[in-house]
């Protein structure tokens, strides 16, 4: 990610978590598997704020991705108890692929604070049942340019088959 990427203000999305004593070592800070689960919240959370559910839309056979790259730069340690802001965009939608682009800030830090950790992930679209790649659907990308572009929020009845797989 790039520096300017790391301020909270160049993130449309964020979302809330508190760091839990599960996710940290005996020192009380959290440990670095935690940051995993955290970028599953983040990005489960984004493409909820799009209008749909990942699960959902995977259960329902219209689109799947599989990580195929995960980058975590730890720049400072996060605390049990501390309440943190996953702020999450898409940095990049190729054919078959996505990069997803968090990065973690305090939530009582100010805008101008460096994010605590960076995380970017890549994934790949896919068919579960054969293995092979998919593409990224349009629906998917025409929600997500929007939201990137413009912070509209498209309605989900303007993609009809994305909306069934979300059981609309």
């Amino acid at each position: 990610m790039s520096d300017v990427a790391m301020r909270r203000g160049h993130y449309r999305f964020g979302a809330p978590v508190r760091v839990r004593w599960q996710e940290c070592d005996a020192q009380g800070i959290a440990f670095n598997g935690s940051y995993l689960g955290w970028l599953e919240v983040a990005q489960a959370e984004y493409f909820r704020n799009l209008g749909f559910s990942i699960y959902r839309v995977a259960a329902n056979g219209y689109f799947d991705s599989a990580v195929v790259k995960v980058t975590i730069e730890y720049k400072a340690p996060v605390r049990v108890d501390e309440m943190l802001d996953l702020r999450a965009r898409v940095g990049r939608i190729g054919n078959t692929s996505l990069t997803l682009e968090v990065a973690i800030f305090s939530e009582s830090g100010g805008p101008d604070d460096p994010p605590l950790t960076t995380i970017e992930s890549v994934y790949v679209g896919y068919y579960a049942d054969t293995g092979g790649t998919r593409p990224v659907p349009d629906s998917i990308r025409e929600l997500v340019g929007a939201w990137e572009n413009a912070g509209e929020i498209l309605p989900l009845a303007n993609f009809p088959e994305l909306a069934a797989a979300q059981g609309q």
